[in-house]
């Protein structure tokens, strides 16, 4: 039977979506997660069928949920439930390796026919969002000069939980590594961006939307 992991940091949004899946039968729901860095842990842990992802979640965006997701496990399919309906965020999440884009607020039928085609292997929009015009910017190759697709998987939480605040020690904690270790996913990370301190680690990351001003 398919499998599913539900992310999202409402728990009434997690119980909906929940007894709608449960209602049809459709998959197992084994996990649940309130915030992004346990959404990506839970996912490389049990591997599921389908990944139901909100974008705005504490500790990790769900932009680079996806991203872990991808490389992590790449079997799992991912169905964003978001508010945003503009197209950036769209693209984006598509690009990144999404299979669909659904906005809360959607009936259940639009979830059940997303789960339905995603687990089919197939796309699913909400009818609200402009199809045409996102599948023609998907279609355009990705900027290989960013500098965040420079850093690896890990790379990448270090950077978000650093740019929270979490010294090496508290990284250390949350990840179940070393301090030391923590300590020189930082330093590679500050190289490939071409960061020197952590104001300018806050700044970036500011800048790049991974947290807030």
């Amino acid at each position: 039977m398919n499998t599913a992991i539900i992310a999202d940091d409402h728990e009434i949004v997690r119980r909906g979506v929940r007894g709608i899946l449960e209602t049809t039968g459709t998959c197992k729901i084994i996990a649940e997660a309130s915030d992004g860095l346990t959404a990506a842990q839970l996912v490389e842990k049990h591997r599921p069928s389908l990944l139901i992802l909100d974008l705005n979640l504490p500790r990790l965006p769900g932009i680079e949920v996806l991203r872990q997701v991808r490389a992590s496990s790449p079997q799992t399919r991912v169905i964003i439930l978001s508010m945003h309906n503009d197209e950036p965020y769209v693209i984006e999440a598509l690009r990144v390796g999404a299979m669909a884009y659904i906005l809360k607020g959607s009936d259940s039928l639009d979830i059940m026919q997303a789960v339905k085609e995603v687990l089919a292997g197939r796309r699913f929009l909400s009818a609200q969002l402009s199809e045409w015009a996102i599948n023609a910017l998907v279609a355009k190759p990705t900027d290989d000069s960013d500098p965040l697709a420079a850093l690896s998987t890990r790379e990448r939480t270090v950077l978000q939980l650093a740019a929270e605040g979490h010294n090496n020690p508290e990284i250390a904690e949350k990840l179940f590594i070393s301090p030391r270790t923590a300590e020189t996913h930082r330093t590679n990370l500050l190289r490939k961006l071409g960061l020197q301190t952590q104001t300018d680690l806050v700044r970036f990351a500011i800048r790049r939307g991974l947290i807030s001003a």
